[in-house]
């Protein structure tokens, strides 16, 4: 089985290449580009057939180089939901997107593709939906503008699809592998090193109508992400949108917690209450940034319902499981903490 993987070198492609190495699978051609050496990393004890550079691929596959390729897992995009570059966002997350898929269906190759939950935006309710889709920035209209090619192609349900299309809106991903990401990276992984350096975490203080702390999100573990893609490879009839989070939202005070809990253990030290934490200066409140007012989601919570009635019942880690998990690893492979 051969599989392509674009975004390779990221965090969710990396994962994905590794999940697929548990399976025996190693037929992969990794797609990405290595602009930041440092990305190397993330493939360096992976199992792959090839390299191509993101440049390269694109016009190569369309003209059939790589022959009979069982499934393309398209996770490379621009992710930084701050890029005011509009034209870079739009080629990179949608034309691209769009060639992709068009060789794909010339050529009877499966499409497991990488939306994003920021097509939501400003809405309240998390449904794959357009009346649901509110973006509030470029990044989220662009992995919108693609869904909603599909569904004029396919059919609100890619029930057109005459071979496997399936999208997935990612909610908050963490875990290993993203220490590449810069201000992007999750804030567990932020809140590692800021209680390795300082010996305290950072969260926003009020906004939205959220106290300090509360503003609430659906965090969903990097394992989960992994799991749910690879269902989807093993069910090659189901296509479709679907969210791909918790499908419970909880407040980055709990992420804050399991961080600081973790590490003290870590140190043999007791578990403090939320409350305790805050008290002894170990979860910093600071003021909301004016450059997110407006442009940030105080709350979100993946609807599962599609996932669940297309047949997936993969159980989902919470927070304090996941988190706990993550801060065990960045400390048993400290490089990838900083």
């Amino acid at each position: 089985m051969k599989i392509v993987v674009t975004g390779a070198a990221g965090f969710i492609g990396s994962n994905i290449i590794r999940g697929l190495n548990a399976r025996g699978i190693d037929d992969i051609i990794a797609v990405d580009d290595l602009l930041e050496g440092d990305k190397f990393r993330n493939l360096a004890d992976l199992q792959i057939a090839d390299y191509i550079d993101v440049d390269d691929f694109y016009d190569l596959f369309a003209e059939a180089a790589f022959g009979d390729v069982e499934a393309v897992f398209h996770e490379g995009a621009c992710s930084d939901t701050m890029e005011s570059d509009g034209k870079y966002m739009m080629d990179n997350n949608y034309t691209l997107s769009c060639e992709l898929f068009a060789a794909c269906q010339e050529q009877g190759t499966r499409l497991l593709y990488a939306s994003s939950a920021a097509t939501y935006g400003g809405s309240a309710t998390f449904r794959e939906s357009p009346e649901f889709e509110k973006p509030l920035n470029v990044y989220g209209y662009s992995k919108l503008l693609f869904d909603q090619k599909l569904r004029r192609e396919l059919g609100s349900d890619f029930s057109g699809a005459p071979i496997q299309v399936a999208g997935f809106r990612y909610f908050n991903v963490y875990g290993p592998r993203e220490q590449h990401k810069g201000r992007m990276a999750s804030v567990a992984f932020h809140q590692f090193n800021q209680f390795r350096a300082d010996g305290k975490v950072k969260l926003f203080g009020e906004y939205g109508g959220y106290g300090a702390g509360g503003q609430m999100r659906d965090f969903v573990f990097i394992d989960d992400v992994v799991a749910v893609n690879l269902w989807f490879l093993d069910h090659p009839q189901t296509s479709g949108l679907f969210n791909l989070g918790t499908g419970k939202a909880q407040p980055f005070n709990d992420v804050a917690l399991a961080v600081v809990n973790t590490l003290r253990q870590q140190r043999m030290e007791k578990p403090l209450t939320l409350e305790q934490a805050a008290h002894d200066g170990l979860i910093d409140y600071i003021a909301f940034p004016a450059a997110l007012v407006g442009k940030y989601q105080s709350y979100t919570q993946a609807d599962l319902t599609a996932l669940r009635e297309a047949g997936c019942s993969h159980v989902f880690a919470d927070v304090q499981t996941g988190v706990t998990a993550y801060m065990n690893a960045l400390a048993q492979a400290p490089s990838q903490g900083l």
